[in-house]
């Protein structure tokens, strides 16, 4: 039960805390393992597509099993000194692998930037937290990208990350965030990772297939809550949620879509090349940068909702074996 309690306490650090630049955090010693790790990959195997695929592939199994075998370590050592040192470590892990505050802050300094009329800071703020190309973007298309980053996030930065930390604690959770790691960083279908990246990208859709779905349906329950088009949100879903090339991102942002009444997706430009992209809703009127604000706030609410009914079914599971 104390890990259960170390999620929950986890989750509301995050709330209160968010991500402090000053502070040491597991991704970024994750990236540098991975710059590191994939220099002495591309050295060890061959230079053509199928080394490089198993390069990849030792890599996309290293760097996970690496996060859980090392967390779970120290857990056990922490344990054998106290079970409250355990708790204490476990619960600043779990803090660390769930990003709600963070991605609420981000894009809130976009909305801001946005209500100032100042375009070009409202860029340079959505660029910190989208992969496209931004200096082209219309005051309208940056508020539609922020929007369109805390849809898809909900998901591989809170919901994920809390469905595995209810099932395996804080060592599965660093697990599922080295895997999304892996895949933000070498997970491109360009010509340095396409054929090396390969497995981190299959191993991030694997992992996100599950949580995925029951972000989606989370969230269109706490749309209702939040007082938006939570029916819209569901009929959108149904329609919507398959419309993307990636099997995982668009069922939460087709519930965001409904729920909020707008199209998201749509072309977009990435490395100055044009990449085509089915939108997603319907265009019932122009997003504003107050849709960010009400974006945020059904992730609070989603997070939350999931949070209770995940740890809820853990602790029934716990006790029916007892």
């Amino acid at each position: 039960m104390l890990t259960l309690c170390a999620v929950a306490a986890g989750f509301l650090l995050d709330l209160l805390l968010g991500d402090p630049y000053w502070m040491p955090h597991p991704v970024r010693w994750m990236g540098a393992a991975i710059v590191r790790l994939e220099r002495l990959l591309r050295r060890l195997f061959p230079d053509t597509p199928r080394g490089r695929r198993a390069a990849g592939v030792v890599l996309a199994i290293l760097l996970p099993l690496l996060a859980f075998g090392l967390s779970l370590g120290v857990l056990l050592l922490c344990g054998f000194v106290s079970p409250w040192l355990r708790f204490a470590v476990e619960t600043f892990w779990c803090y660390q692998v769930v990003a709600t505050k963070a991605l609420r802050v981000e894009s809130t300094k976009v909305r801001r930037e946005l209500e100032r009329g100042d375009l070009p800071a409202a860029r340079r703020a959505v660029s910190m937290i989208v992969g496209r190309d931004t200096d082209c973007l219309t005051e309208e298309g940056v508020a539609k990208a922020a929007v369109e980053t805390v849809a898809e996030n909900s998901s591989d930065g809170v919901i994920a990350p809390l469905f595995y930390l209810a099932i395996g604690g804080a060592p599965l959770g660093l697990c599922y965030k080295a895997v999304n790691t892996l895949d933000s960083m070498v997970g491109y279908k360009n010509d340095k990772y396409l054929d090396f990246g390969r497995a981190s990208a299959k191993l991030d859709d694997v992992w996100n297939f599950v949580p995925a779905r029951l972000a989606a349906l989370v969230t269109v329950l706490a749309s209702f809550l939040c007082g938006l088009d939570g029916k819209n949100g569901w009929r959108i879903f149904r329609r919507d949620r398959k419309k993307s090339a990636s099997p995982n991102s668009a069922q939460t942002e087709s519930v965001y879509a409904g729920a909020l009444g707008l199209q998201l997706l749509g072309d977009a430009v990435y490395f100055g090349k044009t990449v085509r992209k089915a939108p997603i809703g319907e265009s019932l009127r122009a997003i504003a940068p107050r849709d960010i604000a009400r974006a945020n706030r059904l992730l609070y609410v989603s997070a939350a909702c999931f949070l209770v009914l995940s740890l809820a079914a853990r602790a029934a599971v716990v006790l029916l074996l007892l």
